[in-house]
């Protein structure tokens, strides 16, 4: 009988100095490179691009009140386009945001003067229609498979029949009556439609709130377990409904933080102006996306961020009061939002590939 001792331990030669192989999965990308899969980054390039423009060939915009003008156009955008934002990253969008932020001032409006109630009533009770909307929304996507773009034209066209049929029901006429005199007005107009001294220059709060929600938005999508939902359900739902994403209730929030986007723009609206117009909004939802694509989201959903909509909505700001400010015909307005949409589009594409070139 033999007895064998342990085996020798294989013997192998240090590896050869120089460069190394390396496959795919184990080298680093450059910086560069890792900085252009940011979603930002083009729409930021884009902003001081378009900001420097009008900086040149518009001198009132250097003034600081002129600068607080653009701030003002962006955050009324920007507040609506950063849950359109967090909605397309989760898969979807919302035809009907734009008339949405109409029903919610027309709801707290005429509930208000018509019921003689304090006007905090018809705020709470708008803030309920909305978010309503926004689960009606969620629960139809969700429980028949339908679209999003089929879901959505839907409500917007029954809202924005609703929105003025309604009016000229309750008050004879296309537009709600003046509220201002109305116990409450004062508070929730500091809220929603106030302005502040910076410097001797008037700023609106609605400029702060965009900035508060844009952060917040950002610490979601980057800090949370709900931000991973977003992504996951965005890229692939089932592999997500799979590993335990609730998917439903990720889907329906995110069309409820539209409708709660809608409220919050309805009431600025209605306690900056003190009356609502029942036909507008038609249109705005597309200024909505639009500021999401052009601040890096994709349309098939699982891409974007929070800060690149915020570029998205300031590009839309400066190109709409640069403008005026340089004496140009403000009809070409939505010809130069075409121009940044598809100039967005094909910067997006362009970053991705480069991004993801080995």
């Amino acid at each position: 009988m033999s007895v064998t001792g342990p085996a020798e331990p294989a013997v192998t030669s240090p590896p050869a100095p120089g460069r190394q192989e390396s496959d795919g999965r184990t080298s680093r990308r450059p910086p560069a490179l890792r900085l252009l899969a940011r979603p930002e980054v083009g729409v930021f390039l884009g902003a001081v691009a378009v900001f420097v423009f009008f900086l040149v060939t518009a001198p009132p915009v250097r003034d600081g009140s002129s600068m607080a003008n653009v701030l003002y156009q962006s955050s009324t955008i920007g507040i609506m386009a950063l849950p359109v934002a967090l909605l397309m990253i989760g898969g979807e969008f919302d035809l009907s945001a734009g008339v949405a932020v109409i029903a919610s001032a027309l709801t707290a409006s005429m509930l208000s003067y018509q019921l003689t109630m304090n006007v905090w009533v018809g705020v709470v009770v708008a803030l309920l229609v909305s978010l309503g909307i926004g689960a009606f929304n969620g629960w139809m996507l969700v429980k028949t498979g339908l679209p999003s773009f089929l879901v959505t034209l839907g409500t917007f066209l029954i809202l924005q029949g609703a929105n003025l049929a309604v009016t000229k029901l309750v008050t004879s006429n296309v537009a709600t009556d003046d509220i201002s005199t109305m116990d409450g007005f004062g508070q929730a107009k500091k809220i929603f439609a106030s302005s502040f001294d910076v410097g001797g220059v008037q700023v609106k709060i609605t400029v702060v709130w965009w900035l508060v929600f844009a952060a917040l938005a950002t610490w979601v999508l980057l800090r949370t377990k709900y931000g991973n939902w977003v992504f996951a359900v965005g890229g692939n739902k089932e592999s997500a409904r799979a590993v335990g994403v609730p998917v439903t209730f990720t889907k329906i929030s995110l069309f409820m933080l539209v409708g709660f986007g809608a409220w919050f723009v309805g009431m600025h609206q209605l306690f900056t102006f003190n009356t609502v117009q029942s036909g507008e909004g038609v249109g705005q939802e597309l200024i909505y996306i639009a500021a999401a694509v052009i601040g890096g989201c994709l349309l098939t959903g699982g891409y974007g961020s929070a800060i690149g909509p915020v570029f998205g909505a300031f590009m839309f700001g400066m190109v709409q009061q640069g403008i005026v400010y340089a004496g140009w015909n403000p009809d070409w307005f939505k010809a130069f939002l075409g121009v940044m949409l598809l100039g967005a589009v094909l910067i997006n594409l362009w970053v991705q590939r480069t991004a993801t070139r080995r």
